[in-house]
């Protein structure tokens, strides 16, 4: 039977003493991994977890992360990343939109969830990677379960295996929910176009909530019987050290990393011939970035393009032969990408158009959203809202965001979402949130206010307020005070033309 479980264990049989996972001064064997995941899918399942429940993981990059996820898709249930830089009110939307059961977590995110959870109806059992159990929740040990056999459950290729969470572009995110079939054909597609093979070692430096880190670096190289390096998230300091000690051959990360990179004064202090790539999505990166960190490493940036409604990654650069840069390269296997204009008809070689994509990587749909989910869904493309052309020889360009996303630090932030927030200022009579250019983060969030009446706000007491709401890759980096926003003839904020001031 086809599933992300049936995975694990094939490779496991296969490789049951090889080392799949590296963190820290740690390791664990493939049949070690599988073994352990099934103990605590067999542990979900003394406790009632049942197929299809939904079980929220808010962890850090630690082994418990992976281990949580593959022992809820072994147990039939639905796996609910959520991302840990979220305050209270962001985490009471997922924790209640989603109808999470369970939720696994560290003592960190304790108190944070104390003061939501009385709002959250569905939440049952907490349990917390600690050696003390907080009060009214539960360890994290006591799922691992002494038996270690695969759990026997009908699990099919089209059932959900986990909600991704997207930036709300209306001031509230929406689940992408993706099935099992849509994970293996990813992380199948991923490891032919990077050519993984079990030599390769990749190491993983992007928070394990969101998809690049979970496909690109999890998934795609258990497909191809290779190994994982996890690290707690990207630190300048100890990213030479890590990549001289572990030896990896590839790792993915997003513009703003590389451009951090190429400012490290002593990178010929360290044995980096591991090397053979590297994966960059999430935004588009700078020409100078690109061709500075190839030489300065000797590694290749294979840039690509993807979504979390089509599970990671619908496009690629091609590892060998022609790469272009500033290009998100060919279609994968088996994807269909191509533009199209407003009336969803195809366009002309070059002309620009919104990007649509079909294949068994696009979601089931979003969670309670029939409407959004048919918004997006089209004659069976997806519709990506991104704006971009294909050129004379196929290879796909983004251009910019038919919405007015921002990117930072491959951080997807609506602006939407924080005018939200500002317009609750009691000093604030309007604000537009704009991105702009960044060397380092790509983009910048910056606000524009129109104070109420003849008050001055403070900038500082204005992004304390906004950190209170918001997680701090949100918060805008400039606020700008103006009279009046420009606004066109039916009374619309022109953003384009805050965006060029």
């Amino acid at each position: 039977m086809r599933h992300l479980g049936a995975l694990l264990s094939k490779q496991a049989a296969k490789y049951p003493e090889k080392t799949f996972l590296m963190f820290e001064n740690e390791s664990m064997t493939y049949g070690s991994f599988e073994a352990t995941c099934n103990a605590m899918a067999n542990g979900l399942i003394a406790a009632g977890c049942k197929k299809g429940e939904h079980v929220a993981i808010l962890l850090p990059n630690i082994p418990e992360w992976l281990i949580t996820f593959f022992a809820v898709v072994k147990c039939g249930a639905v796996a609910v990343p959520v991302n840990s830089l979220l305050k209270a009110e962001e985490l009471r939307f997922i924790l209640d939109n989603s109808q999470t059961r369970r939720l696994i977590t560290i003592p960190q995110f304790v108190d944070q969830i104390r003061e939501i959870k009385a709002d959250l109806e569905y939440l049952n059992d907490i349990y917390v990677v600690s050696n003390e159990a907080p009060r009214g929740m539960k360890l994290f040990n006591e799922l691992l379960h002494e038996n270690e056999d695969t759990p026997l459950l009908e699990i099919g290729e089209n059932d959900p295996a986990c909600i991704i969470y997207t930036s709300g572009m209306t001031g509230h995110p929406k689940g992408a929910v993706l099935s099992h079939k849509n994970h293996l054909t990813n992380a199948e597609q991923l490891a032919e176009a990077l050519e993984m093979t079990p030599k390769d070692r990749i190491m993983n430096i992007l928070p394990m909530f969101h998809v690049n880190a979970l496909l690109v670096t999890f998934l795609a190289p258990l497909f191809a019987g290779g190994s994982m390096v996890l690290m707690r998230g990207f630190s300048p300091r100890q990213f030479l050290p890590a990549l001289d000690r572990f030896k990896p051959t590839a790792f993915a990360g997003v513009p703003t990393v590389y451009a951090i990179l190429n400012e490290l004064p002593d990178a010929d202090k360290y044995d980096l011939s591991s090397l053979r790539f590297c994966i960059c999505g999430a935004a588009p990166m700078k020409v100078d970035v690109f061709e500075r960190f190839e030489k300065k490493y000797n590694a290749k940036i294979i840039e690509g393009y993807g979504l979390s409604e089509a599970t990671c990654a619908c496009s690629v650069n091609p590892i060998k032969g022609k790469r272009k840069i500033g290009s998100i390269g060919l279609p994968l296997k088996g994807v269909e990408m191509k533009i199209v204009d407003d009336d969803g008809k195809d366009v002309e070689t070059g002309q620009e158009g919104e990007v649509v994509v079909k294949g068994d990587i696009t979601m089931l749909g979003y969670l309670n959203d029939e409407e959004a989910t048919k918004d997006t869904y089209r004659d069976s493309w997806l519709y990506t809202g991104d704006i971009g052309y294909v050129d004379e020889d196929g290879y796909f360009f983004i251009r910019g965001r038919k919405k007015d996303m921002i990117i930072r630090g491959g951080e997807n932030i609506y602006p939407r979402e924080v005018e939200e927030v500002l317009t609750q200022h009691a000093d604030v009579q309007e604000v537009a949130v704009v991105g702009k250019t960044d060397p380092i983060w790509g983009e910048e969030v910056v606000a524009y206010v129109v104070p109420r009446g003849d008050k001055q706000p403070s900038r500082t007491q204005m992004r304390e307020f906004c950190r209170k709401h918001l997680a701090d890759y949100k918060c805008p980096s400039r606020i700008v005070f103006v009279n009046e926003m420009p606004k066109t003839a039916l009374m619309k904020v022109r953003r384009w033309a805050l965006r060029d001031e």
